[in-house]
């Protein structure tokens, strides 16, 4: 017998530390199970050895203990990094691939090897036949995992622990599946309603750099020759100076512009600037209300899939907190989190952050009072879901009129103030 010193979770997400004795790691780790804790750390007493979640399986040859063999192996980090980062859409396959499978009969062992010989990105190849080794030699799905985090996100880490813990890995799969093609179709109709806006945003700004640079200071040299040292109209002479603003210093605004750029991320980069950036997407006029419905979706969406996947609710709000992307919102789920752990209901700091509405705390009260929160988080995720359709459709019919109205005052501007001495020269001559 040899002992396996051990870090886990309980069902509330409290944290654990004990010793155990076990014949090898996968014994011990079916031990730890059965008292109703979630491993994170093990590692045997006295000996040099990885952790549960994060050990790299020994190669089949090696562990058969044939001979002595030297492999040079780069980082893990720096093997993914240069084969390439496995898009959402890959591991969205992927998932939805293995839950058909797991769901079909098939051990998942021979599920990933089958998955392994038809997977065509090279990083994300070596990953499954690494986790294949992982679950060959004893190790849970979970963990093997978990050995990639540049793949697998600790919320999908959590959620494929809870599955196997529960014995429905299958269905938590096709869950998690779930989940990643509803958020991915979020994020596709964003950018795409993004896009036209865009072309046009720039289409403008190329117009007048060059009526700025090229244009203008051909007629200021027309109107210095015709009109000599005769005051132009003030609207002319501000559309002027702003060329010559743009043609001697364009180097200087483009250099404080790529300085405010810097200073802004390095702010981000900060607790209190990232609080206070996104504080202000969140009341930006137009896109702030996108934003904050897009964030509450996916908030209840990753902690309504958590909870029905059987993650404790405070591992689950842990995660949601790591992967909200909105510090105002990880703060507020913080508090919430600090509540359900004193024994309290989470209405009170969602009521507090004040970036829930009525209806949606509302609605979590009941679900905590009819013990139908999972269910009621996917009932909030899928309303917010069509309110961003029809957000995102709003707003790209308002944006689209609003740039050509603005590109058309601009231009309609230069060729006012351009026009206005002329009058006054052909006034003159006759």
């Amino acid at each position: 017998m040899a002992k396996f010193r051990y870090v886990a979770l309980d069902a509330k997400g409290r944290e654990t530390q004990d010793v155990v004795d076990a014949e090898n790691e996968a014994k011990a780790v079916a031990l730890i199970r059965s008292r109703g804790l979630f491993p994170t750390t093990i590692a045997e007493v006295g000996a040099r050895r990885p952790t549960a979640t994060t050990k790299a399986a020994a190669p089949a040859a090696a562990r058969k203990g044939r001979g002595l063999q030297t492999e040079i192996r780069l980082p893990r980090f720096l093997a993914e990094f240069m084969q390439g980062r496995v898009k959402t859409k890959q591991l969205m396959v992927y998932t939805r691939q293995l839950a058909t499978l797991v769901n079909a009969g098939l051990p998942l062992l021979r599920g990933l090897h089958i998955l392994q010989r038809q997977e065509k990105h090279p990083g994300f190849r070596a990953a499954i036949n690494g986790m294949a080794e992982a679950v060959e030699s004893g190790s849970t799905f979970a963990e093997a995992a978990a050995q990639y985090p540049r793949i697998f996100s600790t919320f999908f880490v959590n959620m494929v622990r809870a599955g196997e813990a529960s014995g429905a890995l299958d269905t938590v799969l096709t869950r998690l599946a779930e989940f990643m093609e509803k958020s991915q179709r979020i994020r596709n109709k964003v950018k795409s309603a993004m896009v036209y806006p865009i072309v046009v945003l720039v289409m403008a700004v190329t117009i007048l750099t060059v009526m700025m640079v090229f244009v203008i200071p051909k007629f200021r040299e027309i109107f210095e020759d015709l009109l000599g040292n005769e005051p132009l109209p003030a609207l002319t002479q501000a559309v002027i100076n702003a060329s010559m603003l743009v043609a001697h210093h364009g180097g200087y605004v483009l250099a404080a512009l790529v300085a405010l750029t810097i200073v802004v991320r390095l702010l981000a980069r900060t607790k209190t600037g990232r609080r206070v950036l996104d504080a202000a997407k969140l009341r930006a006029p137009i896109f702030g209300e996108l934003i904050r419905k897009s964030s509450i979706a996916n908030f209840t969406r990753t902690l309504g899939t958590l909870l029905t996947g059987g993650v404790p609710i405070l591992t689950a709000l842990n995660i949601v907190r790591d992967i909200t992307g909105n510090a105002v919102l990880a703060r507020a789920v913080q508090q919430v989190h600090d509540s359900v752990k004193e024994g309290e209901t989470m209405v009170t700091p969602l009521e507090a952050s004040g970036v829930f509405p009525d209806m949606v705390i509302s609605m979590i009260q009941v679900g905590e009072e009819t013990g139908a929160l999972p269910d009621m988080l996917m009932k909030i995720a899928e309303t917010y879901d069509n309110e961003v359709d029809s957000a995102v459709e709003a707003l790209t019919s308002i944006i689209e009129p609003i740039l050509i109205i603005m590109l058309a005052l601009i231009v309609g501007t230069i060729v006012i103030a351009m026009f206005l001495p002329m009058v006054r020269i052909i006034g003159k001559i006759a």
